[in-house]
């Protein structure tokens, strides 16, 4: 079943994580420890992230610089197969267009249909640190749904050049990103929600939003996005604050705005565990509101915040 059938089939509201794939050398322990401390809520599926290659100024003999391309985690095809081999939970890779030539991203395709795999969350990605801005690879795309409708064109049986798939597998369905306080390069919300309403039309099974931490900035976008014909699921990414470092971090990133009460009650922690406590607790109210509005599932996402989503997911579920 597609992510959409399996979390409107469920008869409670479903629970899902995003991990992240461990550093380069540092193997499977840390990732499957994530697993191991949430698997016990039943998972409906695990997101992995992807992130591209970094690039690397080194400094030369004779004073100049030499820029080399550097990936600092393995693979999400890889991750995702170390998941598969070891526990029965679906998995939903990341495919992303950042730094990614049409070609890669048509084998990553081909990597994961082998696998078995046909569930993905469509991404455009972030920009190249070094970049003022997102700049496409060269044969790279600009957009999200470009590469939904190079995955449109896959399910239908041709590669990016045209030829026919000699032997096409089941086709791939697809979620893709929304933002309840917009994208930070969208003119505006309304603007947004139009970009959101393509995705959809291009395939889009369903929607998980970016991070929020004001229940009315998600029911709001979920009301201008239905009134906007948007009739998939609007499933809502939480990341409970964990660290004092945070609360200028998380906004800055992405680009958000923290309520007022969560912001004094975190003004008022003097240490991270303090703070910790202030996210469980917010966590959990924030949770249980969403789900009386009769959200479909609750998307975490896990980065320092593991044993945080733990403690949430022991109250609410």
């Amino acid at each position: 079943m597609a992510i959409s059938e399996i979390i409107n089939s469920t008869q409670k509201t479903a629970f899902s994580f995003e991990v992240l794939p461990p550093l380069k050398g540092t193997g499977t322990q840390s990732l499957f420890k994530t697993i191991d401390t949430l698997k016990e809520f039943a998972p409906k599926y695990i997101n992995i992230t992807t992130h591209r290659s970094e690039y690397v100024y080194t400094e030369q003999p004779d004073g100049s610089f030499t820029r080399n391309s550097v990936r600092r985690r393995p693979g999400t095809v890889a991750v995702a197969s170390a998941i598969m081999q070891k526990y029965d939970i679906k998995v939903v890779p990341h495919i992303v267009v950042s730094g990614m030539t049409k070609e890669e991203l048509e084998y990553n395709l081909l990597d994961l249909q082998f696998l078995g795999i046909q569930d993905l969350l469509v991404l455009r990605g972030d920009k190249a640190k070094e970049d003022p801005k997102f700049i496409p690879v060269k044969d790279g795309y600009s957009h999200a749904t470009e590469l939904c409708e190079q995955i449109n064109k896959f399910n239908q049986g041709f590669f990016v050049d045209g030829s026919p798939i000699k032997s096409p597998s089941t086709p791939f369905s697809y979620g893709v990103a929304c933002y309840p306080e917009k994208h930070e390069e969208a003119p505006n919300l309304d603007f947004d929600i139009q970009v959101l309403k393509q995705k959809q039309d291009l395939g889009a099974d369903y929607a998980v939003t970016q991070i929020f931490y004001d229940n009315e900035k998600y029911f709001s976008f979920v009301e201008k996005a239905r009134k906007a014909g948007i009739t998939i699921p609007i499933i809502p990414g939480i990341k409970p604050m964990a660290k004092l470092s945070q609360f200028n971090i998380l906004p800055k990133t992405f680009h958000l705005d923290l309520p007022d009460a969560l912001t004094k009650a975190v003004e008022a922690c003097k240490t991270d565990e303090e703070v910790k406590q202030v996210g469980i607790e917010w966590g959990v109210a924030q949770c249980k509101e969403l789900i009386q509005h009769g959200v479909p599932s609750l998307h975490f996402y896990t980065v320092s915040a593991v044993d945080s989503i733990r403690q949430i997911a022991e109250q609410i579920y």
